[in-house]
């Protein structure tokens, strides 16, 4: 039976095991980057991502057996960097495994930049950054963890940025986003349409 037909039932999925793999679902794809204890950059893809809240907070899920929990607990910030899809292949390349030593020799040869206000790193040509102080960690999701920061500094690609005077589907279909389909794929969006919210909606 087709999976998209009208009379098509839904299945069940065994909750015993993660079910994150049996379905696509759409998220962003970041780079949050970091230092080491040596004070060398590290950047690592995320799209377990989202804003916390409506204010100025941005969260990440990790988990301590990767670096990036470790190096922000030790110094209290981190970067955020919005590849745009034809950089994709640098993004990619940043999930390169680390060596025996801990060392993650790629990174030296992805092109980056400082960050503004925080000490860290960006990876270049991104069109949205972020830079975060560590507000909190909220462990108990398994083996994961939730990485809270409050935005200290955010900056972007002007053509990028909503404006009053340029229609929201125009600039997303010059400007179009980076999206990760978890598990494995991803995709550009440029087609969109304005979303039907009722008129008494507010958030």
């Amino acid at each position: 039976m087709s999976g998209n037909t009208d009379d098509s039932k839904p299945v069940d999925i065994d909750v015993g095991q993660p079910i994150w793999d049996r379905f696509f679902h759409v998220a962003p794809l970041v780079l949050v980057g970091t230092l080491d204890e040596n004070g060398k950059a590290d950047l690592a893809p995320k799209h377990m991502v989202m804003p916390m809240g409506w204010q100025n907070y941005f969260g990440f899920v990790c988990t301590p057996r990767h670096a990036t929990c470790a190096n922000v607990e030790r110094s209290g910030v981190f970067t955020v960097s919005y590849p745009r899809p034809a950089q994709v292949l640098e993004t990619s390349l940043s999930a390169s495994p680390r060596q025996v030593d801990g060392d993650k020799p790629i990174v030296d040869y992805l092109p980056t930049q400082k960050a503004r206000e925080v000490d860290g790193v960006v990876i270049d040509g991104a069109y949205l950054y972020l830079e975060c102080r560590h507000l909190k960690t909220v462990d108990g999701f398994g083996d994961n963890c939730l990485i809270a920061g409050t935005i200290v500094s955010a900056y972007g690609d002007s053509r990028f940025l909503r404006a009053s005077e340029f229609d929201d589907q125009d600039l997303i279909r010059q400007s179009p986003l980076f999206a990760y389909l978890a598990p494995g794929r991803f995709a550009t969006i440029g087609d969109t349409n304005a979303f039907p919210f009722p008129a008494e909606m507010k958030k």
